[in-house]
């Protein structure tokens, strides 16, 4: 389910702007309506519905499917919405932008709620641009029936005993976060000595590859096909995983990743103020909880948990991976001007 992590390259090109409905208010001024623009499967139906029938607010979600084609929308100019949601890297983007707005914690209730992994994020210092709704992981799946020993480190994919049942994700900062990670560097690296290492360390990986796979990794590895992959955690890896008990899916020693999908208030917002409702509503625990009772998705609200009815999905790491492993675990940032450093390293992997 989880979509990539890849930054697009080069200049991101302006779309045609796509008209939303114009403000309206009550007689009291207060707005009627509010405009959403989400991932696609990311606000379950259940939460608009409850948001609408407490506050009398009309909710329009349109969805997207790349950070680069929200970016590209709100950059065209009156978007007409209230409330968009970025991953990290996409905040700091944003921001340079000038496209979200600060938030005003003093209209915020329930900040109190977020998990400690997901306050003060070094791609948001302060959470200042950006409140987490729902995150996730990238790791190692493999099938312990292929493996025959549990695996607990990047270092597994590099083994020739292998050799041919290994894939890697066809994603390129994916992919990275094995190389810089099993040389000791972080993922959100951006030293081009250290990127440089990690690009050589792929290189060598390749010829031990079943190949570079985004869409059925999971189902080669669940079938026995492939021993291991790098993974994106989220509903189609923890669903392999529910139905299969010799697949396991873990952060490695190293770190692996997090990614995390927050609610931030446009830069020209019509509606304001029915977007602080809309933010103080969703940091309410039980509201958070509809995010994994309801979507199967991973809430960052720590108080949401015991609101939890389905203790699978609490247990499944393909969704709340451990927290015994999340101390270590990077978050993918914007690499900047290091982009072209990936660029030209990813280059000659594919082409080794």
């Amino acid at each position: 389910m989880r979509k990539s992590a890849a930054i697009a390259l080069g200049v991101v090109p302006l779309l045609a702007l796509t008209a939303c409905a114009g403000g309206t208010d009550s007689a009291d001024g207060a707005s009627t309506e509010l405009n959403i623009y989400a991932w696609a499967g990311e606000i379950p139906d259940s939460v608009v519905a409850a948001f609408e029938d407490e506050t009398g607010i009309s909710v329009t979600v349109d969805t997207f499917d790349s950070n680069e084609t929200m970016i590209s929308k709100l950059a065209a100019g009156n978007s007409g919405y209230d409330i968009v949601e970025p991953s990290q890297y996409a905040v700091q983007l944003l921001v340079g932008q000038e496209l979200i707005a600060p938030i005003d914690y003093d209209q915020i209730e329930g900040a109190e709620n977020i998990q400690t992994k997901f306050v003060d994020p070094a791609y948001d210092p302060g959470n200042e641009h950006a409140v987490p709704w729902i995150w996730g992981s990238t790791g190692l799946l493999y099938n312990i029936d292929c493996t025959g020993e549990e695996l607990t480190s990047w270092k597994s994919m590099f083994d020739e005993k292998y050799a041919g049942k290994i894939y890697m994700l066809d994603n390129m900062l994916a992919s990275y976060i094995v190389g810089l990670q099993v040389n000791g560097f972080g993922a959100d690296s951006t030293d081009p000595d250290e990127i440089e290492t990690a690009t050589q360390t792929l290189i060598d990986q390749k010829p031990l590859l079943a190949g570079y796979n985004s869409t059925n990794y999971y189902d080669l590895v669940s079938a026995g096909d492939a021993c291991m992959s790098l993974a994106w955690g989220g509903s189609s890896v923890a669903g392999a995983l529910a139905d299969n008990p010799s697949l396991r899916y873990i952060l490695p020693e190293e770190g692996g990743t997090l990614w995390t999908d927050s609610f931030s208030v446009v830069a020209d917002a019509p509606h304001s103020d029915a977007a602080y409702e809309w933010l103080n509503f969703t940091l309410r625990p039980e509201i958070a909880a509809m995010a994994t009772n309801d979507g199967s998705l991973a809430t960052t609200n720590e108080a949401a948990l015991e609101f939890v009815t389905d203790e699978s999905l609490l247990d499944n790491p393909a969704i709340f991976a451990p927290a015994d492993q999340l101390d270590a675990a990077d978050f993918i940032v914007d690499p900047g001007e290091a982009m072209s450093y990936f660029q030209d390293g990813w280059t000659r992997v594919k082409a080794s």
